[in-house]
């Protein structure tokens, strides 16, 4: 993926700081037209599961959407605020407390979109690729162009017919765009293959951890034991202390994320109400951690000697186990289906301590348990590689989009 880069010597001031002395700076409401959707009543069912694509501000997330799961029909067409867009328009989220809001993507088939999507209609203004580079770059400042306070925000037609964006001549945006979309295909390459490496995965472990392919070397039955026989199974402390700006990390559910521990949004308490909690809910290196409450199931090995403290989070101190074999079964479909049929609790999903003490786990020898371990790590390390392989990728594209996309560099074209 070579570039070749031109420099500039040439600026001029804009609304939007130096940009090249070719390059103009226009408001999308000058140069385009721009609508928001709607949503057919859901009290009519013959205005729903028609031939019309019909997407909610969630299916941003594909970025190039192709398809999405919505589908409505003409007279639910005609009878609400949505309307056919037609194709290449530029999409963004106008609400949602989440990571919606600000949202680009763009839509490569006619469809619909619901209330909380604005489109931006193609125009000889610009080249449609480009102006969906610009806008994706700008995320945080779409988000903080939001009216209201804090998550509750929201962008509406108003706002995105004001955004200044910079606008060099048509070859050189089309130069740009596909300059960045060459690092997006690498992209997609590259979030296929750690899909695809997954996907194997999950299948191996089936196979492995239920015994039903074993590895060369290794034969006789398993044993199939409780959770509590082979582990000290326990979880952290139920009080409620005071949360101060700095101190002990204090890890719940929430943090425990992806077999790793999550520490963007964490929490603190005082170093006394940390050593006045009960020692046996103290973690330690080789101790593994699952979330109760909420996204329940998610868990992680310690490797190393921890600094926080644990509430209403399980932990698990092996015994009789292989810990890294035990972290294995904990990622498989198969401790996840046992999950399915012991949520506790209502609207919020909680499992019990009862419950991961009655799990009956796997049992091999633990010479069989470490080499099964070894074969999975192996895999891992292999898809742990490839998401680094990714995010260098997105570091590359995201330094072109700096200089690129405000003319520090220039592209020959």
């Amino acid at each position: 993926m070579n570039t070749t880069i031109l420099h500039t010597t040439k600026y001029k001031n804009s609304p939007l700081g130096l940009i090249p002395e070719d390059w103009e700076v226009k408001k999308i409401g000058k140069i385009t037209k721009t609508t928001a959707g709607g949503t057919p009543s859901t009290n009519r069912s013959e205005y729903w599961n028609g031939k019309i694509k019909w997407m909610s501000s969630g299916d941003l997330n594909l970025k190039r959407v192709f398809d999405v799961g919505g589908r409505i029909t003409e007279i639910g067409l005609k009878n609400s605020s949505t309307k056919l867009i037609p194709v290449k328009c530029i999409l963004i989220g106008l609400a949602g407390q989440g990571k919606t809001r600000g949202t680009v993507a763009m839509n490569m088939v006619e469809l619909c979109t619901n209330q909380s999507v604005a489109a931006i209609f193609p125009s000889n203004e610009f080249y449609e690729e480009y102006l969906y580079h610009n806008l994706d770059f700008r995320y945080f400042e779409l988000r903080q162009l939001s009216t209201g306070d804090g998550g509750r925000g929201g962008l509406n037609l108003n706002i995105i017919n004001s955004i200044p964006v910079p606008i060099p001549p048509l070859p050189e945006q089309k130069a740009i765009a596909d300059c960045l979309s060459t690092w997006d295909k690498a992209i997609e390459k590259q979030t296929a293959l750690i899909a695809q490496k997954e996907l194997s995965k999950k299948a191996l472990m089936q196979q492995l951890l239920s015994g039903k392919k074993r590895l060369k070397g290794f034969s006789g039955e398993w044993k199939i034991l409780g959770l509590n026989e082979v582990s000290d199974v326990r979880d952290g402390t139920h009080e409620s202390p005071k949360y101060i700006e700095n101190g002990v990390k204090f890890i719940t559910s929430k943090n425990i994320k992806d077999g790793e521990l999550d520490f963007s949004s964490i929490s603190y308490i005082s170093k006394e109400d940390a050593d006045n909690f009960d020692r046996r809910s103290k973690v330690h290196k080789g101790d593994i951690l699952i979330s109760m409450i909420g996204t329940i199931g998610n868990s992680v090995l310690i490797n190393y000697e921890p600094d926080f403290c644990i509430k209403n989070v399980g932990l698990i101190k092996s015994k009789k186990i292989e810990a890294t074999f035990l972290i294995q079964y904990f990622h498989s479909t198969l401790f996840q289906n046992y999950l399915l049929g012991q949520q506790d609790g209502g609207i919020q999903k909680f499992i019990s301590l009862s419950g991961l003490r009655n799990l009956k786990v796997p049992y091999p020898s633990k010479e069989e348990q470490t080499a099964i371990a070894n074969v999975l790590q192996c895999v891992d390390d292999e898809i742990q590689l490839l998401k680094k392989k990714l995010n260098q990728l997105k570091e590359q594209k995201k330094g072109l989009m700096q200089v690129l996309l405000t003319g520090k560099k220039r592209l020959k074209y």
